[in-house]
């Protein structure tokens, strides 16, 4: 076996256990989580959730920060981020019913609207993303890719840093495939920055602990003044 293949194979081993799959899929939030935290959100013990997370952190695919006495936990890497997400992707829709109504409503919005580790998804990142498009900001014709148009736009009223949008390690605009919707929405640089822009100028709310979000009254103004969105849509 290549050197390769082994490594390959360790990775996947890294996510071949649903405790581990379930903390990941939980820090595709963006934020970072204690240990207390994944443990209750996995419903495993304390010692359990700690020795899963020794693993995920010896294994590259989580960071570690720590603040006084607290260990704090969050997705080592955006590149992590877009793994997790795309082997989401891959599996193709939920199958069957939610079992109650409680899922049913958890479902329901995070489809409406979520984050994905730090940019918009769900049926609110695919229409800003095809309203960006419509309106020229975003070229999908020749690969994926923003205009100059719409770089000037996101410098301007969304204020974002001209030297973020010449490139780096992360492409500036990149397609994420959208596991709810089975449609591309904006990931990138790009993506990363209009999520924060939209979260610090309250035009979206996070809704409870989970990455479901939802569009504010003033972020509705914002999305009709910002890309003619009509928020209706994302009912």
């Amino acid at each position: 076996m290549s050197t390769r293949a082994a490594e390959l194979a360790k990775l996947a081993g890294l996510l071949a256990d649903n405790t581990r799959a379930e903390f990941c899929l939980a820090l595709l939030d963006g934020r970072a989580w204690t240990a207390g935290e994944l443990a209750a959100h996995a419903r495993v013990a304390p010692s359990t959730a700690t020795e899963h997370l020794n693993r995920l952190l010896a294994g590259g695919l989580l960071a570690e920060r720590r603040q006084g006495r607290h260990r704090y936990v969050q997705l080592a890497s955006p590149q992590v981020a877009e793994l997790v997400e795309g082997l989401v992707a891959h599996l193709g829709p939920v199958r069957g019913e939610p079992k109650n109504l409680r899922s049913a409503t958890a479902a329901a919005a995070l489809a409406r609207g979520r984050t994905c580790y730090d940019h918009l998804a769900g049926r609110l990142g695919v229409a800003i993303t095809d309203a960006m498009t419509d309106a020229g900001l975003l070229n999908q014709t020749d690969g994926f890719a923003l205009t100059e148009d719409g770089a000037a736009w996101l410098t301007g009223p969304l204020g974002a840093d001209p030297a973020a949008l010449r490139g780096g390690r992360r492409p500036v605009a990149r397609a994420c495939l959208d596991w709810t919707e089975r449609r591309t929405h904006l990931a990138g640089v790009a993506g990363a920055h209009l999520c924060l822009r939209f979260q610090q100028n309250g035009w979206v709310r996070r809704t409870g602990s989970t990455r479901a979000i939802r569009v504010t009254p003033a972020g509705e103004t914002a999305l009709r003044e910002l890309l003619g969105l009509d928020p209706a849509m994302l009912a």
